[in-house]
């Protein structure tokens, strides 16, 4: 049975979708069938028995299999599942017979891009909320390491981002959360604590966790930490992938010896061939310029110039928020590798078929090839998305958002009660340190961009006769940090000062910091430090900027004090808000980075709930020291 020629038509949803025992009135992950149920539909398309549902004409493809792209092509599709791809003009109905056809006018059809490390609550948006932005972008497929509502709301957390990814229009699959807490109760108090045997339930409970999180405590991990590596067997022993965290090249043998093979931290093209060296797949890390994580410029010249094989090297976001992903998505980062040096279909292989490969799901996913599922995108000459099918199912066409994704995106998971129940904060916590009365030696946080790493720097501070902090912060160009745990444990709160941090006047704060996620704030005085905190407290989590005692600018946050329980462009708008306000108050840090100023596992030096912690060292250090 062959397919007419017809006009080109829109694609109109498939009319055989309950025969395979689907609900067809859906659109999540689970809208395609297993293909064991649709081995033989498939091959009757492909040898020309049965009709496709849609073909998809006039195209170029992308093969990320040759990495090649071929002229004068269509693709079948049936069942959700691409059935055959062919040259252009292929399809000829019988009489009386129609298939549903798209013209992609000369376009390039590409595989939906897999982005193998992100963290959805950096989105500030649920997993169902994050589809849109993502699907616009090309994203079909993300591996999430959900830690942070892992290190808020424990195991319960993380299941319940889970079931919201079933809802979602997006396939998402987990990378268990290995460090929560990031270090331990010495160091930070978090809310969750997920022992081996609570990420080993995660692994037999749930069939969409298919790999370790990022292993962050990498010092613990190479000194032979016990815990850390009873976290480590549990998915070893299963056969799941471990995931990296690893800062320093002498740390780099003793992570894949123990196990890990994969890490989205390589900063420098030297760590990056140290990595590959060991049997550690690269992740580039491409963030937007204006954040401290856009590390794939520096790490993809292990494959430019020291002449690597890109053979394990993928692409990934790691952290987005919502302004920023609608723009700087998997597509600008596999642009972004194009402009570093790479060809055009080497690039999108390495965000598409190359994490699919890493996963074992590159039969699936990946490649536009018989069996894989029907995620494709449109793209114009600059690799720019301009449509994208989801299963075969026309979500995004001509850069917008179609009814049909529409529809799905309305109805969005609702979490439960507890998870607007999680900023717990102490009664009147002091949120400033006593002025010393004399000359002494300050322990001060030094930013600097990027920003990952902060420098631990030897302030003396000699306070004047009648001067004020004030009047010293003046003096000394530097700001008050100040950590408020916030899980209704400890309700401990620790000091701290910054140099170079920009910021003017006011104070900004935020429910998002890394990665027990209490309460960080900023400030030149007091009391807009304590507007700052009751406006977090008032929208119960957020990030907001606060001036001349009045908040000038704020992003609720109320599911576990990360997320908004918004779509995607009002989340964005607030962000743009957000960003403007930030940046007029002088902050030199983007506040994502801000963000990461309590993480205690990445050098020099952070602050806690607990104090001032050196890193590597893993040492609590005071504020002041005698002069």
């Amino acid at each position: 049975m062959h397919c007419s020629a017809e006009a080109p038509a829109n694609v109109s949803p498939r009319p055989e979708a309950g025969r395979y025992g689907f609900r067809p009135m859906t659109l999540t992950r689970f809208s395609v069938p297993p293909l064991h149920q649709v081995t033989r539909s498939l091959a009757a398309v492909a040898m020309g028995r049965e009709l496709p549902d849609l073909v998809i004409t006039g195209a170029r493809v992308l093969s990320t299999y040759t990495e090649r792209i071929h002229p004068e092509r269509e693709i079948w599709v049936k069942a959700g599942r691409v059935a055959a791809v062919k040259p252009a003009g292929t399809c000829r109905a019988p009489r009386g017979a129609s298939v549903a056809r798209f013209d992609a006018k000369g376009g390039i059809l590409a595989p939906g891009l897999v982005d193998p490390h992100i963290h959805i609550e950096s989105s500030m948006m649920t997993a169902c909320a994050y589809a849109e932005p993502a699907l616009l972008n090309g994203t079909t497929t993300i591996f999430c390491d959900s830690h942070e509502i892992g290190n808020v709301c424990d195991a319960k957390g993380i299941e319940w981002m889970l079931e919201d990814a079933r809802q979602a229009p997006l396939s998402i699959f987990l990378t268990v959360p290995s460090t929560v807490p990031a270090t331990g109760p010495r160091f930070e108090t978090a809310g969750g604590d997920l022992t081996p045997r609570k990420i080993g339930a995660l692994f037999d409970r749930w069939p969409e966790a298919v790999a370790l999180g990022e292993k962050m405590d990498f010092v613990q991990v190479a000194m032979g930490d016990r815990r850390s590596h009873a976290v480590l067997a549990e998915a070893i022993r299963r056969g799941r992938p471990v995931s990296g965290h690893i800062y320093g090249r002498e740390f780099v043998a003793a992570g894949a010896a123990s196990g890990i093979t994969d890490t989205h931290e390589a900063i420098d093209r030297e760590i990056s061939d140290d990595f590959l060296e060991n049997g550690v797949w690269v992740f580039l890390r491409g963030g937007p310029p204006t954040t401290p994580w856009n590390s794939l410029p520096l790490a993809i010249k292990a494959v430019t110039e020291l002449g690597a094989s890109p053979k394990r090297v993928c692409i990934c976001t790691d952290d987005r928020d919502a302004d920023d992903l609608f723009v700087f998505g998997m597509d600008w980062v596999a642009r972004s590798a194009v402009q570093a040096g790479m060809s055009p279909t080497a690039a999108w292989s390495m965000g598409s078929l190359h994490p699919a490969t890493r996963f074992g799901m590159d039969g699936a996913i990946g490649g536009l090839a018989p069996a894989r599922r029907a995620d494709i995108v449109l793209l114009n000459d600059q690799l720019e998305p301009q449509c994208t099918w989801y299963g075969g199912e026309l979500v995004v066409k001509d850069r917008k958002v179609t009814p049909l994704l529409d529809r799905a995106l309305s109805h969005r998971y609702r979490y439960p009660k507890a998870a607007y129940q999680t900023v717990r904060l102490p009664a009147r916590p002091r949120l400033v340190p006593e002025l010393p009365r004399v000359p002494v030696t300050a322990n001060v946080i030094r930013t600097a961009l990027p920003g990952i790493i902060l420098f631990h720097d030897r302030v003396a501070l000699a306070p004047e006769a009648g001067e004020t902090w004030e009047g010293l912060l003046q003096r000394t160009g530097l700001c008050f940090v100040t950590v408020v745990e916030r899980h209704g444990r400890s309700g401990a709160t620790a000091h701290g000062l910054l140099k170079d941090f920009g910021l003017k006047a006011g104070a900004v704060a935020s429910s998002v910091g890394h990665d027990a996620h209490n309460i960080i704030l900023a400030g030149n005085n007091e009391a807009d430090m304590r507007t700052a905190l009751a406006e977090i407290k008032r929208t119960r989590g957020g990030v907001c900027v606060v001036r001349a005692g009045k908040v000038v600018a704020s992003v609720a946050l109320p599911v576990a004090g990360l997320m908004s329980d918004l779509r995607a462009p009002a989340v964005a708008k607030a962000t743009t808000r957000l960003k403007r306000a930030w940046q007029a108050a002088g902050c030199t840090l983007p506040y994502m980075g801000f963000n990461l100023i309590p993480l205690s596992v990445i050098p020099e030096i952070r602050i806690t709930d607990q104090g001032l912690v050196t890193v590597p060292g893993m040492q609590i250090v005071p504020l002041f020291e005698p002069a």
